[in-house]
């Protein structure tokens, strides 16, 4: 009878290959695990760019609309401009425009008052139900965007020449209160894309 030659692993090989098959696996790992952080990174980044783009989408849809409606200060039973941005204000733009959507036609009119600030490091969008606001009457508030350093607003005056306030300096009386600009620059600072800037021009 005869024998026959068995061949098989010897355990030295077998160890080896087992550290290769555990060094790939961490390799794979690795990788799989990049790749995840990755497209979290990017997801995050692409929200990020859809709130920037939506904020300045809501705040160039107002201006471009800006009506040369002034409405009634409850405070001081006087007139508030149609636009405006001045210092000392509670908010950093205030605007009274067209475009206002009454889809279930509601007995109201088309124009809205806004306004914007910085809350908290957050982008605020304020609307009132009523252009001449009653003195206890609350905005609604909608957040735009997350993680804001500053909101500021420059007004072409024509000849090169700029205003960081509108209604500009030197402007008064009743056809201030409707004044409006041709041309408006919006200075968004966001810690994470430094300055963006957008220019909107007013609907004559």
């Amino acid at each position: 009878m005869t024998r026959r030659n068995c061949s098989g692993f010897s355990l030295i090989e077998v160890l080896v290959a087992l550290a290769i098959f555990a060094l790939m696996s961490v390799l794979a790992y690795q990788a799989l695990a990049s790749s995840m952080s990755n497209a979290q990174a990017l997801g995050e980044r692409m929200d990020r760019l859809r709130s920037i783009q939506q904020a300045m989408q809501f705040l160039g849809r107002d201006l471009v609309q800006t009506a040369p409606r002034p409405v009634r200060n409850a405070l001081t039973e006087g007139s508030r401009p149609a636009l405006l941005v001045a210092p000392g204000s509670d908010f950093a733009l205030e605007v009274t425009h067209a475009g206002w959507p009454n889809p279930a036609g509601l007995p109201r009119g088309t124009m809205q008052r806004s306004a914007y600030r910085i809350e908290d490091g957050r982008l605020v969008r304020l609307h009132w139900n009523a252009l001449d606001v009653p003195l206890n009457s609350e905005p609604v508030a909608t957040v735009l965007l997350e993680d804001v350093e500053s909101l500021y607003f420059r007004f072409f005056l024509g000849d090169g020449q700029w205003s960081e306030q509108w209604p500009p300096t030197g402007t008064g009386g009743p056809a201030a209160l409707s004044l409006r600009p041709r041309l408006v620059e919006v200075v968004l600072t966001l810690p994470d894309e430094g300055e963006l800037r957008r220019f909107f021009e007013i609907t004559p």
